[in-house]
C-alpha cells in the first residue's frame, strides 16, 4: 500500500504517466471496490483538481452514488439518463466538451461544463461508471479518455 502520493507535473500525459504506477501500488493486494473506488477518487482529484469525481454503481435498473470527491451529487440515475446512464447503456466512454449542449444532461451542478463518464466493467458486466466533471469547457481529450480506461480498468 502506498502511504503517500507524488504529484507528477508537466504534461496532462506526463501527469497520468505518473500517477498510473502509485495508483498501481496503491490498489495492489486490496480486494474491496469501494475502498479502491474511494482511494482512486481521492488520488485523481488530489492530482488533477477535477471539480468534481466519484463512481456511481449499478444497483438494479439504476446507478446509485459510491464514493465521490467534490460537492454533493445526484444519488440515483437512471440508464440511458444524462451522461452517466448513457455511458452505461451504450458502454462506452463518453466525453462531453459542454455538458448544457449534451440531450438529457443531468444539471447536479450549475458549476459544471464538461463530462468524461467511463463503464467499469467486471467480468463482461458493467458494474457501473467513474463519472468526471469540470467546471471549465472542453477540459477532457482523448489523453483523458485513455488514461481513465486504463486506471478504471486496475479495479
Amino acid at each position: 500500500m502506498a502511504e503517500e502520493l507524488y504529484i507528477a507535473t508537466g504534461t496532462k500525459k506526463e501527469q497520468y504517466e505518473g500517477l498510473f504506477p502509485q495508483l498501481e501500488a496503491l490498489l495492489a493486494g486490496e480486494t474491496d471496490l469501494v475502498a479502491n473506488m474511494a482511494n482512486l477518487c481521492a488520488v485523481l482529484k488530489a492530482q488533477f483538481d477535477f471539480f468534481w469525481i466519484g463512481f456511481y454503481i449499478v444497483k438494479g435498473d439504476e446507478l446509485v452514488l459510491g464514493p465521490f470527491q467534490g460537492p454533493l451529487a445526484c444519488t440515483r440515475i437512471a440508464k440511458g439518463k444524462g451522461v452517466c446512464g448513457t455511458a452505461w447503456e451504450k458502454n462506452e466512454t463518453l466525453v462531453v466538451p459542454d455538458v448544457d449542449a449534451f440531450p438529457g444532461h443531468i444539471a447536479c451542478s450549475s458549476q459544471s461544463k464538461s463530462e468524461i463518464v467511463v463503464p467499469v466493467n467486471k467480468n463482461g458486466a458493467i458494474i457501473g461508471v467513474l463519472d468526471v466533471d469540470s467546471e471549465y469547457l472542453n477540459h477532457f481529450n482523448e489523453v483523458d479518455k485513455e488514461y481513465l480506461v486504463r486506471i478504471v480498468k486496475l479495479l
